[in-house]
């Protein structure tokens, strides 16, 4: 039976079915036909080019090469922006600070008052005034009790009547005793000014009220009133205790007319103050770091100049520039962070006799004399004209400088 079922299912496979070795051949016939189709498709022909590489390694280097340029040209380029735009920068930043200078200098050359509410002017009506052209201004600080100190400086080195208003047409140089007002308005002490103004014609009033302890208020108001009235390349500050060749402080202000911003005096850096009821003290002396510090570099009060721009700094900013308790350390304050040339000149802070005399015989005339001890010429009322027999210059020096 066994035998039968077997040659009956051989014969019937050979008869009508398909033998297994075919399926086998057929099987591994497409598997080759589908291999090859693929390798088709997905590679790329290994072609060769004129200098030996393949067409697949050359479509390689170029796929990989400009990620590697493009790093190497991407930092060059942001290095060469950067350059260029720091430049850029800089220029910016000198072309605002003169464009920030000119305009200072429009709005001083308006003219207005220092104090009228911008609302109270009618458009239209507030036309600039013009202002008259200098080469300096000197403001001789002042008080109401120091008549005779004037008188003493009227009398030596100040010229006076049709010589001082020749001064300023010939030369350029204004000259005035700078003082305000009393807190009484209209009161005996304003009157007196008045009656001496009337007879000298010397004076430039401040809007401001006079007191010992607001004497960095009464310099910033000064050189604000100065620059409202005159265009000047350099504005003076001197005490009316000192005695001063105009001569020589023309010729050492002519040297430096060039330059934009100056700041010209004796330079000093003084103990910072911190005990009370002592001379000069410092209610802010902790501002200035440890006990025992010094004040930065700074222009003795005696007598100093400072350029054209700064003056004008000075009146457009003066509502937020910080006043201290000494007026030569607050006006050294407000030029620390500005771009400003500080020049020491020791013709400015001679002695009294002998020193100016030896100076003077060894070339080296002085501009400004005074004592170190008294902050000015000690007795200067009885000592004036001494001081001026002794370091005066020689007469028509101011008349025949030449700046």
């Amino acid at each position: 039976m066994l035998g039968g079922r077997h040659q009956k299912g051989g014969g019937g496979a050979g008869g009508g079915g398909v033998s297994t070795r075919w399926v086998c051949l057929l099987c591994i016939s497409c598997f080759c036909f589908g291999a090859f189709i693929v390798n088709r498709i997905l590679f790329v022909p290994e072609t060769t080019v004129a200098d030996g590489e393949t067409l697949g390694s050359q479509k390689v280097k170029k796929a990989l090469q400009p990620d590697i340029n493009c790093e190497d040209k991407d930092t060059f380029d942001i290095l060469t922006q950067v350059s260029h735009t720091h430049d850029v920068i800089m220029s910016l930043d000198r072309t605002i600070s003169t464009l920030e200078m000119q305009l200072a200098s429009a709005r001083a050359a308006q003219g207005s008052s220092w104090n009228q509410s911008p609302t109270s002017v009618k458009q239209g009506t507030n036309k600039p005034k013009q202002r008259d052209k200098a080469f300096f201004v000197m403001g001789i600080i002042t008080a109401f009790s120091s008549r005779r100190r004037r008188d003493s400086i009227r009398q030596t080195w100040m010229p006076q009547g049709e010589a001082l208003w020749k001064l300023e047409v010939e030369k350029g140089i204004i000259m005035r005793f700078v003082i305000g007002h009393s807190s009484t308005p209209r009161g005996v002490l304003d009157r007196a000014i008045d009656a001496e103004e009337e007879q000298y014609h010397d004076f430039l009033r401040l809007n401001h009220v006079e007191g010992y302890h607001e004497l960095s208020t009464k310099t910033q108001t000064y050189f604000s009133t100065a620059v409202e009235k005159w265009d000047a390349d350099f504005y003076v500050k001197v005490d009316d205790d000192v005695h001063v060749n105009p001569g020589v402080i023309s010729s050492a202000l002519a040297r430096h007319r060039s330059k934009p911003r100056v700041y010209i005096g004796c330079m000093k850096s003084g103990p910072v103050l911190a005990q009370q009821g002592v001379k000069y003290h410092e209610p802010e002396y902790w501002k200035f770091g440890e006990a025992g510090n010094k004040y930065f570099r700074h222009a003795t009060g005696q007598l100093y100049a400072i350029s054209k721009d700064l003056a004008t700094y000075i009146s457009v900013n003066r509502h937020i520039l910080h006043r201290y308790a000494n007026e030569d350390v607050s006006l050294g304050s407000w030029f620390i962070g500005l771009d400003v040339e500080h020049i020491d000149d020791r013709s400015l802070c001679c002695g009294t006799p002998p020193d100016c005399e030896w100076k003077a015989q060894a070339g080296n005339p002085c501009g400004a004399s005074f004592d170190w001890s008294c902050s000015g010429v000690c007795r200067s009322i009885e000592r004036m004209e001494e001081v001026h027999q002794r370091c005066r210059e020689d007469d028509g020096a101011v008349w025949h400088a030449v700046f």
